[in-house]
């Protein structure tokens, strides 16, 4: 006997794991959990990084790269290095280009986990994103293997995690992964090094007039952080 309308379980009926804002399409299982805890992981680093980049960009631009594999530091370690200030810029984007890898990992583990899942959950959080998520596959799909050199391109679109998560969906494996994540980083961390030693001291300038106000900049970032997270959980506590 067909069922009604009325058999179709309520948002209240359903298992937390089947709700809305889910990756998954079944039940969980440890790996599930896992790697949505490191996405958790991957946030709050992100947000203990966000006030320290600021401030390692004016006294320490060559730690800064060698923890995060950044670009901008990369590239402002270049341009103090061309000055003489950094002689082991060697070692600064070897280690660089290694961190740098840190945790894109999780995401081709997503995309072996859930398929497009997590595309579909950061597609959903509005129409703007939808539309920005939806161009960024179009091209990753087009360019396959070559759209781990995509992904670094510095454009506002979610290239990067789109690429990875869609490298773990199609299959690939996680050694090959890997290795065309570090040919494309590295080859982009070497085009942003060769940027600033080749603007030099006028870089090297600038980042000694940043300096000055790098604290403030700290400082400003840890408050608004404080003051997002505050108003993200009085709207969450007012829709509940």
């Amino acid at each position: 006997m067909p069922s009604s309308a009325d058999d179709t379980p309520s948002e209240a009926e359903r298992p937390w794991w089947d709700s809305e804002g889910m990756p998954w399409r079944k039940e969980p299982g440890r790996a599930d959990i896992a790697c949505l805890t490191w996405f958790g992981v991957i946030g709050v680093v992100s947000l203990i990084l966000l006030p320290t980049r600021a401030w390692f960009m004016a006294t320490a631009p060559d730690w800064l790269a060698m923890l995060t594999g950044g670009r901008t530091s990369v590239a402002a370690t270049g341009a103090l290095a061309s000055v003489g200030q950094i002689p082991h810029w060697p070692i600064v984007l070897v280690v660089a280009s290694v961190l740098s890898l840190k945790f894109d990992w999780v995401y081709w583990w997503a995309g072996k986990l859930w398929g497009r899942g997590m595309i579909e959950v950061w597609s959903g959080q509005s129409k703007r994103a939808a539309r920005n998520y939806a161009i960024a596959e179009r091209w990753a799909e087009r360019l396959g293997p070559l759209g781990f050199m995509l992904a670094y391109l510095p454009v506002p679109l979610p290239l990067m995690p789109v690429v990875f998560v869609l490298a773990g969906a199609s299959g690939m494996s996680l050694k090959r992964f890997l290795l065309y994540d570090y040919i494309a980083s590295t080859l982009w961390l070497i085009g942003f090094f060769l940027l600033g030693w080749r603007v030099g001291e006028a870089a090297v300038a600038l980042l000694e007039m940043y300096a000055k106000v790098a604290g403030y900049v700290a400082i400003g970032l840890i408050v608004a952080i404080v003051i997002t997270t505050y108003a993200n959980q009085i709207r969450k506590a007012r829709a509940s």
